[in-house]
């Protein structure tokens, strides 16, 4: 396939992985005592970018062949908040924790029982309070192969929780969790606040996205191909431009059609109901004991 590039940020590469492979252009940037949202659709460099944030993956800035060291990466982010993060994780030793993606892989490359493992893990006093939040109880006894999806993901967001660091990254916290399980994972993840930590996630439920973050950073381009990261944006304003498809600060669209939601509430959407009726019930009388129900049209 051939694919038109922006040409206009090829001075902007963070990293890439190889000749005619996907590409990331510029970084979000986090801020200690926030938390920092993500949001784009799949393959557009979300992972990647939390690689290089936790100092796991080294960015080249580009340089595939000849990958620069940590001086001119350095350089190349001077006068950017990016320099003191970076500078802080490479002197510093700052601890980055990443709740991965796919929960569903956990059970391949962890073994033993769920209580062991996060005692195992325990380096605060908020062990009992996650177990509780996240409605753990009941599976403490289990082994971990026997953990359902959302059990699994419940069950990576406490082992995070639990654990001291300066960086924690969440990839996706609410796949497999109802609306109930997504809003205590979202208070769960906002409790490790503290002013000197970075807490960064990636999410696609926009309503959990919203209740979690404090600012919010939005990645478009074309997926496996190459990402770009807007500058941060209020999350009000950051979720209107992913839906709207249009960065106004960059004057740029990413997509040709916008995303909106119809709410059936007018007279006119109950004609419109009306109209698509294929099948009417009659009135109904259900006893149950002595309690009668009755159903009227």
């Amino acid at each position: 396939m051939i694919i038109n590039l922006p040409t206009n940020l090829e001075r902007q590469v963070t990293h890439r992985y190889n000749a005619n492979s996907f590409k990331l252009h510029k970084l979000p940037v986090p801020r200690p005592g926030q938390v920092l949202g993500l949001v784009g659709t799949n393959g557009i460099g979300k992972s990647t970018a939390l690689k290089i944030l936790a100092g796991k993956l080294k960015p080249n800035l580009g340089k595939f062949n000849d990958p620069p060291d940590w001086q001119d990466i350095l350089k190349y982010f001077r006068g950017n908040e990016l320099q003191n993060y970076f500078t802080k994780i490479l002197e510093d030793n700052l601890k980055a924790i990443i709740k991965p993606q796919y929960v569903d892989q956990i059970p391949r490359a962890v073994n033993g029982i769920v209580e062991a493992l996060i005692n195992n893990k325990s380096e605060k006093n908020n062990k009992d309070d996650m177990i509780d939040v996240l409605d753990l109880k009941d599976v403490l006894g289990r082994q971990v192969k026997e953990l359902s999806g959302g059990e699994l993901q419940r069950f990576a967001i406490a082992v995070v929780c639990i654990q001291k660091a300066d960086i924690y990254m969440f990839d996706e916290p609410s796949s497999y969790l109802d609306v109930k399980q997504r809003l205590n994972a979202a208070k769960a993840i906002r409790s490790l606040l503290t002013p000197d930590c970075y807490v960064i996630v990636v999410e696609h439920d926009l309503s959990v996205l919203d209740y979690l973050s404090d600012f919010i950073c939005v990645l478009y381009g074309v997926p496996s191909v190459y990402g770009v990261v807007t500058m941060p944006f209020s999350i009000r304003e950051g979720i209107n431009i992913f839906l709207d498809g249009k960065v106004p600060t960059e004057n740029l669209r990413f997509r040709e059609e916008s995303l909106t939601f119809k709410l059936a509430e007018t007279a006119e959407d109950e004609k419109e109901v009306e109209k698509h009726r294929r099948y009417r019930y009659p009135d109904m009388k259900k006893t149950l004991g002595k309690v009668n129900i009755s159903l009227f049209k």
